[in-house]
Parts: structure tokens; C-alpha cells; sequence
């Protein structure tokens, strides 16, 4: 299927909701975007065989539903590790950043280099990206990871970290405490210590972000 980047711009478009988009602004988003529903979105990356290049043009619109689509489209391996940086540095949407991660970011060749890079970086969305990775670590692949000094961070810095990295450090928090009984009282206690999501409102049936709590309910669902 032969396509440019004004004719998805344009597909997009038709499809706009103002529901969707009403809802993307209260998750963050801005107005540089159509509404798009993510089924909508996945029907039309489904269609395309090879757009790889045409992801790069349609994520340097900056339109959420181009960005979506964008990844959905890039292929992994095709991209410099220099070219994913800029896109993880410019996913500036919770939602962008979380897709790029699972479909990209986890999927990269270079994805433990540049996992220890960001790690060490102040830009929020490229250390947002890095301990996503090593929250995935943490659960999966934890040799060679220092727990306890993941754990002093966390506890010197997660309450005042940008709302960004914010959230993903809480991921990796809970997953120490969830995966490493040892060091499960700690993590415990720092959740308690810091408050972080203690009030996030949840919807009925869910598991509350707040540390403390998603670690007992995983805990309780394991064991």
C-alpha cells in the first residue's frame, strides 16, 4: 500500500473524536492532535507493509495519533541508537513515551547502553526511559543490577523527580519490593516515607500506583 505522510495526516484526521481528544488532554496531551481511537489507529498501521521512513516523517509532525501510528510502523533494529535517544527525549506524552517503550525502546538492540545512559541523565523523558528499563531488569533480569543502591536513589530522589520520571522509578520501587522478598520491607517503607500516589484515584478493580499497596496486592495475588 503506497501512502505519504499528508495522506495518513489527513486519514487521521476523518477519524478525530472530540471524546478522545477531550480525554488525551486530560492525560497531558496538547492541542496537536486529532483524537483518534488507538483501534482506529492500529487498523491503519495494519494496512501499511514497509513505513519505516514514512514513521520517522509522521513523528516529526508531533501530532499525538501521527506519533502513535509512528510507532507502530518503526522498526527496531533500523533505528541509531543517536536517532532513538531523540525520540525518547522528544516522546513528551505519557502515553507516547509508554508505546515507544514496549514497542521500540525494549526491542532495541542497544537498549542496555543506552539503559546506563539514561540512567544518568537529567532529561526527564530520557530518564523516564531508563528506569522503565530497569524496572524490567529488576523483574526479569536482575544479575548485575545493585538493588540496594537503586533503593538509596529512589528513597534520595523519587519525591521531588519530574511527574515523568516520577512514575517509572515508582514502577521500579514496587517491582524491587514485589520481586525481591529481602529488601521487601524496605521498599515498603520507603513507599510509606515518601507518599508518592498515596491519593491517586483509581478506578473500581484496579491496583493503586501507591508503592506500599501494589506491592502487598501482588504479594497477596502470588503467594
Amino acid at each position: 500500500m503506497a501512502t505519504t505522510r499528508d495522506a495518513l495526516l489527513s486519514e487521521l484526521e476523518a477519524l478525530g473524536n472530540e471524546k478522545v481528544r477531550a480525554q488525551n488532554i486530560r492525560l497531558g496531551a496538547n492541542s496537536n492532535q486529532f483524537g483518534v481511537k488507538l483501534g482506529d489507529i492500529r487498523k491503519i498501521a495494519a494496512k501499511i507493509k514497509d513505513g519505516h521512513v514514512l514513521a520517522l516523517e509522521l513523528w516529526d509532525t508531533g501530532n499525538l495519533d501521527a506519533r502513535l501510528l509512528a510507532i507502530l510502523l518503526m522498526k527496531p533494529q533500523r533505528l541509531a541508537s543517536t536517532e532513538l535517544d531523540r525520540l525518547v527525549r522528544s516522546a513528551d506524552v505519557a502515553q507516547v513515551a509508554e508505546w515507544l517503550n514496549s514497542y521500540i525502546v525494549k526491542e532495541h538492540p542497544d537498549k542496555e547502553a543506552l539503559r546506563v545512559q539514561w540512567m544518568a541523565d537529567d532529561h526527564p523523558w530520557a530518564a523516564r526511559a531508563g528506569w522503565q528499563l530497569t524496572s524490567g531488569r529488576v523483574s526479569r533480569e536482575p544479575d548485575g543490577i545493585d538493588m540496594p543502591a537503586l533503593l538509596d536513589r529512589i528513597e534520595r530522589e523519587m519525591g521531588s523527580a519530574h511527574t515523568a520520571t516520577q512514575w517509572t522509578m515508582n514502577s521500579c520501587l514496587a517491582n524491587i519490593g514485589i520481586k525481591h522478598p529481602t529488601l521487601r520491607a524496605r521498599a515498603l517503607a520507603i513507599g510509606e516515607q515518601l507518599g508518592v500516589y498515596r491519593d491517586y484515584p483509581v478506578s473500581k478493580g484496579c491496583t493503586s500506583p501507591f508503592a506500599p499497596i501494589w506491592i502487598n496486592e501482588i504479594v497477596r495475588r502470588n503467594s
